[in-house]
């Protein structure tokens, strides 16, 4: 008989529009790979670009926010597993799958540190370094609870790993490194790329509802692009990225070659026409899913050292990582021009992807993590005293929150 997982989504997954998306259908692989039949929830609304669950054998069910159907839904259902999809999702099911589905694994896919990015941003508005004062903002002290709540807690990055185990002292057994889960670049695919004399323009993409990359496109448009069209005035830069508002779109301007190009169908296809990615990301957290596609497609980057972050490890880089505009345009400009440094740099692209995000280096250790975790889990949420503190007082708080809205809402 199949183990049962339950993944409770903070939106259905779009890989088309978010890395997010793609790091969502990542891991219903790997749990796929250890036997489990799989049912996705969310409260959420489906759009155009919702990925077919179904077509990879996947459940799905629409839940509601604060309403006790979804008590009877994951009672019938008796998941051995329960994903959280971000903080968020915990908040609002995890006391229920905690009363109501006392013995199933309960992991958080943290998807990135919300609280890091969060301190960035505040940093970023106050013109001014990131401090600890602005690490401890309300966002983090959700977040941390949410972690010590459950079982696991999945993290993406290498750094926030660190930041998690040496600023806040979270304990390594309820933290679990795992990165983008990706197959490795076969060498005669790679060769069928297009050659640095195939390509032309900059591209830069990412989803426009993420707050850093409308970000992004602002600093891009007011500080960055002005300087490299100075230099290259026949260039373009497009920017691709799912849900362009009217913010967005009003930005476009064909005489500076400043390009909105909306919604890329296939991200593989613009990215390969493109000769250098720009990624001066100002905050943000997690890995960045532009700088992966950049990668995958042979195409160097010129990247902040926030969009570096977690990235490379001892490697080489796959472009060059600056901050100030000045030496960020400079290297942008030369990387375009230099065919032979170019190439260089795309072969440490791949080089990455092959040794730093091979699904395969990861997927039999975490296997066996989600194995021993539960063939312990009594003994795991005894060490975790805090968590069980937090579950008592959070399931009492929220339940009878929930509970409120739920009548008010009748």
């Amino acid at each position: 008989m199949n183990k049962i997982a339950l993944i409770i989504g903070f939106v259905w997954p779009e890989p088309k529009s978010s890395a997010a998306g793609s790091r969502m259908l990542q891991l219903i692989t790997q749990f796929q790979n250890q036997g489990y039949a799989i049912t996705f929830a969310s409260a959420a609304k489906t759009s155009p670009n919702t990925f077919n669950l179904k077509a990879k054998g996947i459940s799905t069910q629409s839940i509601l926010l604060n309403d006790s159907s979804f008590d009877d839904f994951v009672s019938d259902l008796k998941p051995d597993l329960v994903l959280f999809d971000r903080f968020m999702t915990e908040e609002q099911y995890g006391w229920r799958v905690a009363e109501y589905c006392p013995e199933a694994l309960r992991i958080l896919d943290t998807e990135d540190f919300h609280g890091l990015r969060k301190a960035r941003e505040m940093a970023l508005k106050a013109s001014t370094t990131v401090s600890l004062e602005h690490l401890q903002n309300d966002t983090t002290k959700r977040e941390i609870a949410s972690i010590y709540r459950c079982d696991l807690s999945i993290i993406i990055s290498e750094v926030e790993l660190e930041i998690l185990t040496d600023q806040f002292n979270i304990d390594g057994s309820l933290l679990y490194y795992l990165p983008f889960l990706l197959e490795p670049a076969d060498k005669s695919e790679l060769e069928q790329l297009p050659t640095f004399e195939e390509r032309q323009d900059f591209i830069t993409i990412g989803n426009f509802l993420h707050p850093p990359n409308y970000d992004v496109v602002l600093y891009l448009k007011q500080t960055i692009w002005p300087l490299i069209r100075r230099e290259l005035p026949k260039v373009q830069l497009h920017i691709y990225g799912a849900y362009a508002s009217q913010k967005v779109t009003q930005l476009h301007n064909e005489h500076d070659g400043f390009l909105i190009k909306g919604f890329a169908e296939e991200v593989s296809k613009v990215m390969q026409q493109a000769k250098v990615c720009l990624a001066p990301l100002r905050f943000g957290a997690g890995l960045k899913g532009k700088v992966v596609d950049a990668m995958l497609n042979g195409t160097p980057c010129v990247m902040s050292s926030i969009a570096a972050e977690g990235m490379f490890g001892n490697f080489d880089t796959n472009g060059f990582i600056e901050d100030k505009p000045n030496l960020y345009v400079q290297k942008a400009i030369e990387l375009y021009k230099d065919a032979e440094l170019w190439q260089t740099i795309q072969t440490n692209g791949f080089k990455i992807i092959n040794m730093r995000f091979n699904t395969a280096n990861f997927q039999a250790d975490f296997s066996k993590k989600l194995k021993l975790l539960s063939a312990n889990l009594k003994e795991h949420r005894q060490n975790n005293f805090i968590g069980n503190l937090l579950q008592h007082q959070t399931l009492q708080s929220t339940k009878y929150l929930s509970k409120w809205i739920e009548e008010k809402n009748k």
